[in-house]
């Protein structure tokens, strides 16, 4: 089976955050505050991906105020983080939703996302991620991570189930 083929079969996208969402820099100010810096290319991409019945998760080993700020931003309800052992947040959310694995499109960077590669339908890297998780990815995008890889995977799966036109015709 095909990227396209893999992508028309998605109902959900899966998202690490350090790396994927971002660049993977994380800064702290002065005062111990983290700085996280997400791309709004990847946010649009993701609120289109959702208007057109994608859900969307954020599977992330950290924990972070910016996260939690993110994902409400994005109208994304499903976020666990300090998910040490991310498959086990993987199979709760599948269960919730009634999802086999070929539904679910997961993208990673870095070791602790292989198990999610390794069962989700479509696998997805960024070029920065670790050699391992390339290898276990069925896609790697052009963008890098915090700079359009989400939005490059969201309008891949909008393509691939011919909803893309209908999506960005509000914008002509």
């Amino acid at each position: 089976m095909d990227i396209t083929q893999k992508a028309q079969l998605v109902k959900l996208l899966i998202l690490d955050v350090d790396g994927v969402m971002t660049d993977g820099k994380v800064v702290y100010t002065d005062s111990g505050e983290e700085l996280k810096f997400f791309d709004s290319r990847d946010g649009h991409g993701i609120k289109m991906l959702m208007r057109t019945g994608i859900e969307v998760a954020i599977i992330t080993g950290r924990i972070s105020k910016a996260v939690e700020h993110r994902a409400a931003n994005l109208g994304i309800a499903m976020v666990y983080q300090k998910a040490l052992n991310k498959i086990e947040a993987y199979e709760e959310i599948a269960a919730l939703k009634s999802l086999a694995d070929t539904e679910i499109c997961a993208i990673g960077d870095d070791l602790p996302d292989i198990p999610l590669l390794r069962r989700a339908g479509l696998a997805v890297a960024v070029p920065g991620a670790v050699d391992e998780v390339r290898l276990s990815a069925h896609y790697t995008t052009r963008h890098a991570g915090g700079d359009g890889a989400v939005r490059e995977v969201c309008d891949l799966i909008m393509k691939a189930q011919g909803s893309w036109q209908a999506v960005i015709s509000r914008y002509y």
